[in-house]
């Protein structure tokens, strides 16, 4: 028999039987933060929208995220139907012709209502190229009992010299209590990510105007001293190994007087369904170094994005138009309070009193979001737009190899400078190889 007479009687018969056609299955990527795995308690009310798509989700942590879905889509693998990737990912892979520009996302999407400086960084030429889930950038999550007993008060823009201060007079080793938790574990968005933040706030640069690598400059020395000493002295045990997930579990057990992270974070900290210190948790800008002009804050988006290579596009598109909805903030605040809704995306949700009063970090968040310059991260010339990282492809493999670098000194298997000569020397070898200047 014809195959396609064949087919078209298979289509007939299941027609006839009333039998539904079998649902098509897409696979999302995604990394295993608490607003992702929330997504995923809520997926009933995707299925009831739309119940011929099902969703096989591969959930991973951070570094391992990044590194499959830049091997899937760089080799055009097709594992993958929606991919969660940053604002770094975001510009490199659309000129690369690798994402499907996100038009028409239905006639309730409100593409207008993102927050500007979000939008832009997700835009090529005038078409967004993928979606965002949550935003952030950078601040200071304290405990405000342990400040009051170290009788200190938080500065309205803290330095890294009281940081530095309250950082020790928090710390209690005996009761298992530290000042500071910082990223530690390597990686560009790890611990690279911190570095680099707080590099700017010291103001450093991590190339000079000519793509000249800074890590033998003062600056950054005076960073990582200052990381190291910290850390050291105050802060956890094995922190070499603990990036954002890990901090947070240390800070929501009481274990951090300081932590200097994501905004995200504070959703998470300040929730006492998730946290044991949640009625003593302030907010505060990140420090800056006293005569540096620049706080460091970073701006940064999880977002979801189709790459080209997938075969199932519509079902992918109407997932991403679903998760990062207003309907599906909305749909978070009904079901787990609204102050439990994706930060940093919506300028609708900055616009509602309830979410303001109710979420104290809502200000702080969207004031450091506002005030981030990606376009001069540091307070030095330099050739190159970011914040907590370098907008070139070559800072993924760079910053990974300068991440492993620190990481190890923060671990005390080599000192400072010699981590400083090893980031000089590897950046700068990997630069001349791809070019630069170009």
């Amino acid at each position: 028999m014809n195959t396609t007479i064949r087919g078209l009687m298979g289509a007939c018969c299941v027609a006839a039987l009333g039998l539904p056609a079998a649902a098509e299955t897409i696979t999302v990527a995604t990394v295993n933060n608490g607003d992702m795995i929330r997504m995923q308690s809520l997926m009933a009310d995707f299925k009831d929208k739309n119940p011929d798509i099902d969703v096989n989700w591969v959930t991973l942590e951070e570094n391992v995220l990044r590194q499959r879905v830049t091997t899937d889509i760089a080799t055009n693998g097709g594992q993958y139907d929606v991919l969660t990737i940053g604002n770094y990912e975001v510009p490199i892979w659309a000129r690369q012709n690798w994402l499907l520009p996100l038009e028409d996302m239905g006639a309730d999407y409100d593409v207008d209502d993102f927050l500007p400086a979000v939008a832009q960084a997700l835009t090529v030429d005038g078409t967004l190229y993928a979606a965002p889930f949550y935003a952030e950038s950078a601040m200071v999550m304290y405990r405000t009992d342990l400040l009051e007993k170290a009788g200190l008060t938080m500065p309205e823009q803290p330095t890294w010299a009281f940081i530095t201060e309250a950082a020790e007079k928090m710390t209690d080793k005996s009761n298992g209590v530290y000042g500071i938790c910082l990223r530690g574990k390597a990686g560009w968005g790890e611990n690279i990510a911190f570095l680099t933040a707080m590099a700017n706030s010291m103001g450093a640069r991590w190339f000079d105007t000519d793509w000249n690598p800074q890590f033998d400059s003062p600056e950054w020395k005076e960073t990582l001293d200052s990381y190291l000493n910290l850390m050291t002295n105050y802060g956890p045990p094995g922190a070499s190994s603990n990036g954002f997930n890990e901090n947070l579990s240390l800070f929501q057990t009481g274990k951090c007087g300081m932590w200097m992270d994501a905004t995200v974070a504070g959703s998470f900290v300040s929730n006492p369904d998730d946290s044991t210190v949640a009625d003593s948790v302030g907010f505060a800008p990140f420090p800056h170094k006293d005569g540096v002009d620049n706080h460091g804050n970073w701006l940064w988006s999880w977002n979801l994005a189709i790459p080209a290579s997938s075969k199932k596009q519509d079902a992918a598109k109407a997932f991403v138009a679903w998760a990062t909805s207003k309907e599906y903030t909305n749909l978070v605040a009904q079901e787990q309070g609204i102050s439990n809704a994706p930060p940093g995306t919506r300028t609708s949700l900055y616009e509602n009193p309830e979410y303001i009063e109710t979420a104290a970090f809502a200000e702080p968040t969207l004031n450091a979001i506002e005030s981030a310059d990606t376009q001069s991260p540091s307070v030095q010339d330099v050739p190159y737009t970011g914040g907590q990282f370098v907008s070139i492809p070559e800072f993924q493999a760079i910053g990974t190899a300068v991440g492993q670098v620190f990481s190890a000194a923060l671990a005390g298997t080599t000192s400072a400078d010699q981590a400083l000569s090893s980031a000089q020397a590897l950046t700068k070898r990997e630069m001349q190889r791809a070019g630069y200047p170009k």
